[in-house]
């Protein structure tokens, strides 16, 4: 490499910047400072995109305005976010050359902060970012896919993805009429009388469990195989609960098989029924195909840090208020024990369902101190819950209007295959 005392030259988007080795063995920017360890080309080629050996030019294919602003960095100190361009941007700009957030101003930073919150983003690291010519975008970039590949792809947007087609709306359709009849006889099979209406019509019934659970493990089967990576499709909770509520009936009708008419007693018998009961998180399934049901869980995904403050909250002021209700109503002794606060654990709660503002009145104090502690239970809980209920609901609102957006962007393209 063409060091020493040489001038080296970088090009980042067309704008020339002109240093001399020593400055560049001490860049404050770690991939820049990185190009005077580097012994050949191939590894100069490794931290740009380009080399022009004579010229001693090194060329980055990178914003060039960004690149302004990290340069005033260099030279001032301050690192503040470039007008009218995208702060996650200019955030990929600043990872790429060596800087993290911790360098940007305050301001900047809150900004940042904010719209990786927006997007439900926790962080980004170096590696995230796909340096050009480092890697291929997607496998179907440089592989091109067979006649089998390609088939296998479409059956499994048709499986895995409700809105991709027309025939995924139907396949979509057939699978919610199924969960829906599904849950209607397991709501059934719990009424008083639907032992005697089981052995009037026990043919029926059988045949109606049977369609509906050949149909689930059929659905199951055909994800599997045409999975991109199963490993991933069986660590996947929706699919671990299809399996435990699939495997019961097949244990079932293997007893029956086996000749073991007791197996509904005993503790194989209430595994069987609580496990056959997992059938209701199927109605989980309708989140692939109801907006609101999609909203709420990537709004719970997205506010996990809030909902466990939320908790940790409600904990800490539960095991004050029931340590001093226990005392109060059932520790001093005051000539009268409230029974009901007997131990902490019983007097929790209580406090439980007077922070919710529930209030069953089944527990309530009688002593003075436990009533003025009942009124203060009830005002911090409604202030405590509706602390993090904030950045709930506007997490909600932008959830809801990013799978609006997306819906509407499916609804279109299947119009267009539609018309064609």
């Amino acid at each position: 490499m063409k060091f020493g005392n040489s001038i080296c030259v970088l090009n980042v988007g067309g704008t020339r910047y002109a240093f001399t080795s020593e400055v560049i063995r001490d860049f404050p920017l770690r991939r820049v400072s990185r190009l005077h360890a580097c012994a050949t080309e191939k590894e100069v080629l490794e931290l740009c995109d380009d080399y022009d050996r004579d010229r001693n030019e090194f060329f980055f294919d990178r914003h060039a305005q960004a690149f302004v602003f990290i340069m005033l960095y260099v030279r001032s100190g301050k690192l503040r976010f470039v007008p009218g361009v995208c702060e996650l941007s200019f955030y990929t700009e600043m990872l790429y050359w060596g800087l993290e957030s911790a360098h940007l101003d305050s301001c900047c930073q809150k900004r940042l902060d904010d719209r990786m919150s927006d997007i439900g983003m926790d962080s980004l690291s170096e590696g995230d970012i796909v340096m050009s010519g480092d890697e291929p975008h997607s496998p179907d970039e440089t592989v091109p896919q067979t006649g089998r590949a390609k088939w296998l792809e479409k059956v499994r947007r048709t499986f895995e993805e409700p809105d991709s087609s027309l025939a995924a709306q139907i396949l979509a359709s057939v699978s919610v009429i199924f969960v829906i009849v599904s849950m209607v006889m397991l709501c059934a099979s719990t009424l008083p009388d639907w032992d005697t209406a089981k052995r009037k019509t026990v043919e029926e019934h059988r045949i109606v469990e049977a369609v509906c659970i050949g149909w689930f493990t059929a659905e199951c089967i055909v994800r599997f195989l045409v999975a991109r990576d199963k490993c991933d499709f069986i660590r996947h909770p929706l699919n671990i609960i299809d399996v435990i509520a699939i495997t019961p009936y097949y244990v079932t009708m293997a007893m029956a098989g086996a000749g073991m008419p007791g197996a509904g007693l005993g503790v194989v018998g209430v595994t069987l029924r609580v496990l056959r009961m997992m059938r209701v998180f199927w109605l989980m399934k309708l989140a692939r195909h109801f907006l609101g049901l999609q909203t709420l869980g990537l709004t719970l995904r997205r506010c996990y840090r809030e909902m466990v403050m939320l908790m940790v909250f409600v904990c800490v002021a539960m095991a004050i208020y029931s340590a001093l209700a226990q005392l109060l109503e059932h520790g001093l002794d005051l000539g009268s024990r409230n029974n009901d606060y007997a131990s902490i654990p019983a007097a929790a709660w209580w406090v439980i369902i007077s922070m919710t503002t529930v209030g069953y009145g089944d527990v309530y104090p009688v002593t003075i101190g436990g009533r003025v502690l009942g009124g203060m239970c009830v005002v911090s809980g409604i202030v405590l819950l509706a602390l993090p209920i904030t950045f709930i609901y506007h997490s909600f609102v932008q959830c809801y209007h990013e799978l609006k957006l997306r819906s509407a962007r499916y609804a279109r393209s299947l119009s267009a295959e539609v018309l064609r």
